[in-house]
């Protein structure tokens, strides 16, 4: 029995750096979400009501949580998806430190620092290339 080459098609290869993004914005978006509730119960909660007028608040970290899950699933996606890089999610995760989520803050500085490694950027440019007919 002879083995077959396999033909990989290295043109989409996936660099490590932008898995590890991937899953890291989703893990982000998770805690993001627990703790926009966490901390929107805690408030109305402890003031008995009266802080469903600082529950505003709480949507910082919320809202963030469901875009970040949205951008990690096309970022993990296999076969690849047409995404660009999201500088705009990375800031807001680190102005999550507001809210006491030091987490997101960290993946938003990693977000950041991975997106300027050549390799990352040139998958990015790849992946967003229009298909020839």
């Amino acid at each position: 029995m002879q083995l077959q080459p396999v033909q990989s098609n290295n043109m989409y290869q996936k660099p490590g750096m932008v898995t590890a993004l991937g899953i890291m914005t989703l893990v982000s978006g998770i805690l993001n979400i627990l703790t926009a509730l966490g901390l929107t119960f805690g408030i109305v909660l402890g003031t008995l009501g009266i802080g469903l007028l600082c529950a505003p608040i709480t949507m910082l970290p919320g809202v963030l949580g469901i875009f970040e899950i949205l951008y990690a699933v096309k970022i993990i996606a296999n076969p690849p998806v047409a995404v660009k890089f999201s500088q705009t999610i990375a800031i807001l995760e680190i102005c999550c430190v507001v809210v006491g989520n030091v987490v997101a803050m960290t993946v938003g500085i990693l977000a950041l620092v991975f997106y300027n490694d050549a390799a990352v950027k040139a998958y990015f440019d790849r992946i967003n290339l229009p298909e020839s007919m």
